[in-house]
């Protein structure tokens, strides 16, 4: 499976248990949306693998889920910190205004005077509103992902036109 195909879910951050079970950091809106998946590809760039899920559940502070191909905890803790991922194609539809954070990274930024300021190079999560992280000459720049910044993305030419300073 190649990178441009998958799209990141989360990742692995450790063993659970002595079966195999693995604790999951899950990147999605709800956290057990993840379980709808029936195979998940993990690994790291372009070298990734496919296992099968079989069950999970949700833990204070991460997921637990046992796959068909992992059954013990050597096997398990040998997968901490490698990426969680699914095919784009069986990912529903957005919803009408909303938007995947993969189709948003890499997207050109202009701001309303028409200044390019960057790319979208990841995106933050803060409780308030996400947050695009564009990537400029001199670093990063943080934009909140809020109606009053950010006006048409425009997916079919990779573009988010915002109202943001060049200087901000």
């Amino acid at each position: 499976m190649r990178n441009e195909d998958l799209v990141i879910m989360g990742f692995v951050r450790g063993a659970f248990g002595v079966r195999g079970g693995l604790k999951v950091h899950a990147d999605t809106q709800y956290a057990d949306s993840l379980f709808d998946y029936p195979v998940w590809w993990i690994g790291k760039e372009n070298d990734w693998k496919a296992y099968t899920f079989v069950d999970g559940a949700v833990q204070p502070k991460n997921l637990v889920a046992q796959l068909k191909e992992v059954s013990d905890r050597d096997q398990a803790e040998a997968m901490r910190g490698l990426k969680i991922a699914v095919p784009k194609a069986e990912l529903p539809p957005a919803e009408e205004g909303e938007y995947y954070w993969s189709d948003l990274i890499g997207m050109d930024v202009i701001n309303t005077e028409g200044v390019c300021l960057g790319k979208v190079v990841d995106l933050m999560e803060t409780g308030a509103s996400d947050v695009l992280v564009v990537g400029t000459e001199h670093g990063q720049t943080l934009i909140p992902f809020v109606d009053a910044y950010v006006g048409d993305v425009d997916t079919q030419n990779k573009r988010i036109s915002v109202d943001w300073g060049a200087d901000y």
